[in-house]
């Protein structure tokens, strides 16, 4: 089983049972869990008690989400998606037995949801590796840090020129 494999929703491929998926979204990548049979684990955020799109920009403040066992064609729709068990290198996958009773243990079950800190990807790599992560969310922290930074400076420079300019009257 190769780590990284693309398909389009016409030519799947042939994920493996504990595969991470990677669905490609216009605007982000989403991401399951393959369960076996065409089936997939995701989690979906809600609105209001109902589970939401991912399409849908309330799901994006959403605070909860539904673990949800899916068929890997009607989550993937008409965008692409690939098997891509991008960690392997870095940790250490569970059994897929284990792998795969964790994951049914979920299903229905409502879970805390963040963007940032408990996201779709962080979902299916703790049930893959026992671990959470997300590149995904490190990329968009990282930007946030970055951008918060630049801010600082440029308050601290107009500051500091108000300062100045104060001194030579």
């Amino acid at each position: 089983m190769a780590a990284t494999k693309s398909f389009g929703a016409t030519h799947p491929g042939d994920p493996q049972p504990g595969d991470l998926i990677e669905i490609f979204r216009p605007a982000y990548q989403h991401w399951a869990l393959y369960l076996g049979d065409g089936y997939i684990i995701n989690v979906t955020p809600m609105e209001e008690g109902l589970p939401a799109t991912f399409g849908s920009a309330k799901s994006v403040f959403s605070r909860k989400a539904m673990v949800r066992m899916q068929l890997l064609k009607e989550v993937v729709g008409n965008d692409s998606y690939r098997i891509n068990n991008k960690y392997d290198g870095t940790y250490a996958p569970l059994p897929v037995e284990e792998i795969i009773r964790r994951a049914e243990y979920l299903i229905n079950q409502e879970v805390s949801y963040d963007l940032l800190g408990n996201n779709c990807e962080h979902f299916v790599t703790l049930l893959r590796y026992g671990e959470g992560v997300s590149e995904q969310a490190n990329r968009a922290i990282s930007a946030i840090g970055f951008v918060t930074a630049a801010a600082g400076a440029f308050s601290l420079l107009g500051l500091l020129q108000s300062r100045s300019r104060e001194r030579q009257y």
